[in-house]
């Protein structure tokens, strides 16, 4: 049975934010000593961002990265950080988890919205 365009994107937008997340978590561990949880939330964040805009492009949409896109993406990534952070924020300093699971607690949250916006950005019609 073939699966329309959307089923596929969905799929391996999946997979590329399983990579992105563990990227992140892994530069975000390792930053958690030596900065606060917040700053090393941002630092990870930033970091592993760069990544996931070029394993969208190729993976996920199978597009060319564009200057225009990479710039954009990071508009996709505003409201996942902004999810995250905010999740991270209330998981942590108003209901107690630990700093160490809140991140993946938050980023699970974040997936839909950034999935919509990741699309129109990648698909968005070439204006000439």
């Amino acid at each position: 049975m073939r699966h329309g365009p959307l089923v596929g994107q969905v799929a391996r937008f999946g997979l590329v934010g399983v990579a992105n997340t563990g990227t992140y978590y892994v530069l975000y561990l390792g930053l958690l000593g030596p900065l606060p949880y917040l700053a090393a939330h941002i630092a990870a964040f930033a970091l592993s961002t760069v990544g996931s805009f070029f394993l969208t492009c190729r993976f996920t949409y199978r597009v060319r990265p564009t200057w225009r896109a990479f710039f954009l993406f990071p508009l996709s990534t505003a409201a996942n950080f902004v999810i995250t952070t905010g999740g991270m924020y209330v998981l942590v300093d108003l209901a107690h988890l630990g700093d160490r699971t809140a991140p993946l607690i938050a980023a699970a949250a974040a997936v839909p919205v950034t999935f919509a916006v990741s699309r129109t950005i990648m698909l968005r019609p070439r204006t000439p």
